[in-house]
């Protein structure tokens, strides 16, 4: 597209420094820091500065103040014909965005017309993405639509693009779900989203933006994957955000999934991370069952929290079981942990790191008398 100019004429490239195109007036105004320079006297030469390091701030910062008249002239030197290789300039697109912020309407409406039939590789650009975001907040609902039919053919594409990414979370947050037909395309790769870097952000801003009728398709293909979903480095992110925000039928089947697993998945890298978000926002029963299932001795009579207590992840799990645990259940968990410490800090110095933090907890629960006394008996054996 020979539109989409690498340089900004007349004006800096290699990040702001030599330049033999450079003019006059910006070679003084780089070197003249004494002088009081006011937009005026950058007239004429607004395109340049925009595309120069230290011209770019002072536009953006005169532009916050600037009167009607100073911001038409800036305007008009830019729009329609410079606008979309400043829009790409690393420091062009800074005073592209500051158009939108402190400009009329009609300038925005103008400025988001000289965008329309490029919306695409400007979002997939390092900076257009950048003034894409800016204009979505800043145009009217209609314009917003016509960006969103732009779109709508590539949205997997831009969904799974560094700089795309960016301009599809931004327009599930602003626009109206009723124009948002491209979340369709999302049925059926809920998986592939939910794994992926970006697109888990993305599923994540549909869950938290769009009404129900928009999700919850997207919920009941998410929960068929849920344990694969929860040992996956992007895919736990995306149920840590089900049980923290969703509704509390979809946190409850989360946490119906995790049950009868806790053990194996508190030693999980990722899944850990589930886990102690589950104990966080589960309702009191839940929470309960779960931490119930970290006391029950497996059929081999090996203890889930020895196991737990030994193990890199599973630890951070015990330790956010005994931050949230409450009443008779804290005592019994409590009353379980402290002698395997005292046992371990003892004949072994291979999980020192691992106690120090549990150690700290236990610190806050006194033991019970009854708690006294089995310690007194139990720390005496060797744990095996």
């Amino acid at each position: 597209m020979h539109m989409f100019a690498q340089g900004v004429r007349g004006g800096r490239r290699d990040g702001g420094e030599q330049s033999t195109l450079r003019s006059a007036l910006l070679d003084e105004f780089r070197a003249n820091k004494a002088r009081k320079w006011e937009l005026r006297d950058i007239f004429g030469y607004i395109v340049e500065f925009s595309g120069d390091q230290h011209g770019s701030r002072f536009i953006q910062q005169k532009l916050e103040t600037a009167t009607s008249d100073e911001k038409q002239i800036v305007f008009d030197e830019i729009v329609p014909n410079n606008t979309l290789q400043l829009i790409q300039d690393v420091f062009g697109n800074y005073v592209i965005q500051k158009l939108f912020e402190h400009g009329t309407q009609v300038q925005k409406t103008l400025l988001a017309n000289t965008m329309e039939g490029h919306v695409l590789p400007l979002s997939l650009q390092m900076y257009g993405c950048r003034v894409v975001q800016k204009a979505i907040e800043y145009i009217l609902p209609d314009q917003q639509a016509c960006f969103v039919r732009e779109l709508d053919a590539h949205v997997l594409k831009c969904v799974k693009d560094a700089n795309g990414n960016h301009v599809i979370q931004k327009l599930i947050e602003r626009v109206s779900a009723d124009r948002l037909g491209f979340v369709g395309s999302f049925r059926g790769n809920v998986y592939d989203l939910s794994t992926h870097p970006y697109g888990c952000r993305v599923l994540q801003r549909c869950l938290e933006h769009l009404p129900e009728e928009h999700t919850r398709p997207l919920l009941d293909e998410l929960h068929r994957y849920t344990i694969n979903l929860m040992q996956d480095q992007f895919g736990n992110y995306v149920i840590q955000f089900v049980l923290e925000h969703g509704r509390p039928q979809d946190r409850a089947l989360v946490i119906s999934k995790l049950r009868g697993q806790m053990l194996q998945m508190a030693r999980h890298k990722f899944a850990s991370n589930v886990c102690e978000k589950a104990l966080v926002c589960a309702d009191g029963a839940n929470r309960h069952q779960l931490i119930d299932e970290l006391m029950t001795p497996r059929q081999d009579g090996v203890s889930p929290i020895v196991t737990m207590m030994k193990d890199q992840f599973a630890n951070y799990v015990l330790q956010r079981a005994l931050t949230v645990v409450e009443g008779e259940q804290k005592e019994q968990l409590v009353g379980k942990v402290r002698p395997q410490l005292v046992s371990m800090k003892r004949y072994s110095s291979a999980y020192s790191k691992h106690l120090v933090s549990i150690e700290r907890l236990l610190e806050k629960c006194p033991p019970s008398q009854t708690e006294s006394h089995d310690l007194s008996v139990q720390s005496a054996e060797p744990l095996l």
